[in-house]
């Protein structure tokens, strides 16, 4: 397994800059965030340290070089928007954006790309599997033709009262990703894995890497804080009584995670993803979640 992170929580810094750190903490990989250029969405989207939007051979020459000169892998090209949205128009740039992030990969030669599903929070689950297959089907295939993997992260992408009910991504537990995999059984077509999604939702995270390890193209470490006292006061139904933290701050059994990591014969990136609100105040602080993450997680892996 390699060490790494998601560039998402340096957006101040080049491309250059990320792999430079990278490799000044010992660290071996990098996630690349490719959103388009412009506005975020929402926290720790909107985030470019690679542009695909008109990416070339010489675009992707400057990436190798940099990645060369540094010593530091990219483990995958990140962009995470909702392509099921019911906006037709808005989920066509969504889906050929996810495009370009997947050529440019080939381009680069970074065998994964990770991505959401998408959903209507209006709509159940059920409602929306021809959506799911009219999309994603065509996706793959392209996929497929250029030879990279698609991660799907396992994040409900409910956070908010504008995801409530259903949230913004499908691929949410284990029942859904056999549906997933059953509809769409391409070896390019696998799962991003982060265990703090499964801890609010009280669903076994080392059950879920036994079961579905071999589906496992990239993997992220965060950690997840349970507030009993706001779950008292809004049940399990509210928002807002879980929180991102650090690896090591939350509920993960972080020795049970990479020992049924390891028993499933995973051997990929694991990226740090930061979205710890204690550690957001500046850039230093940043880059400390970031290296505090990494004294952390390395006994279990070296």
């Amino acid at each position: 397994m390699q060490l790494g992170f998601v560039s998402a929580i340096l957006p101040d810094l080049s491309l250059e800059e990320v792999l430079a750190f990278a490799k000044a903490q010992g660290l071996g990989c990098v996630e690349v965030m490719c959103w388009p250029v412009g506005k975020a969405e929402r926290r720790y989207a909107g985030v470019t340290h690679l542009d695909v939007t008109n990416f070339t051979a010489a675009d992707a020459a400057k990436v190798k070089d940099l990645v060369a000169k540094y010593g530091v892998s990219i483990s995958g090209l990140g962009y995470y928007p909702n392509p099921l949205t019911p906006d037709l128009a808005e989920r066509q740039v969504y889906v050929e954006h996810i495009k370009k992030v997947i050529a440019a990969a080939a381009m680069i030669g970074v065998p994964v790309m990770n991505t959401f599903i998408g959903r209507d929070p209006a709509r159940s689950i059920e409602d929306q599997w021809g959506e799911f297959e009219n999309v994603w089907v065509p996706i793959i295939q392209f996929a497929e033709s250029q030879n990279i993997k698609v991660g799907i992260e396992n994040c409900p992408m409910l956070f908010s009262l504008d995801e409530w009910p259903g949230g913004k991504n499908l691929a949410i537990s284990p029942e859904v990703w056999r549906r997933m995999f059953e509809r769409i059984p391409s070896a390019h077509f696998g799962l991003n894995f982060d265990p703090s999604h499964l801890i609010w939702q009280h669903i076994d995270y080392v059950r879920a890497i036994k079961d579905f390890g071999s589906r496992f193209v990239h993997v992220h470490a965060k950690d997840e804080k349970i507030n009993s006292d706001l779950i008292y006061e809004r049940g399990i139904m509210g928002v807002k009584w879980h929180t991102p933290k650090l690896p090591g701050l939350g509920s993960v059994n972080w020795g049970a995670f990479f020992s049924a990591l390891s028993d499933t014969g995973y051997d990929g990136p694991v990226c740090i993803e930061v979205e710890d609100r204690a550690y957001e105040g500046s850039l230093e602080n940043r880059q400390r979640s970031l290296t505090q993450s990494k004294r952390y997680l390395e006994p279990f892996m070296y």
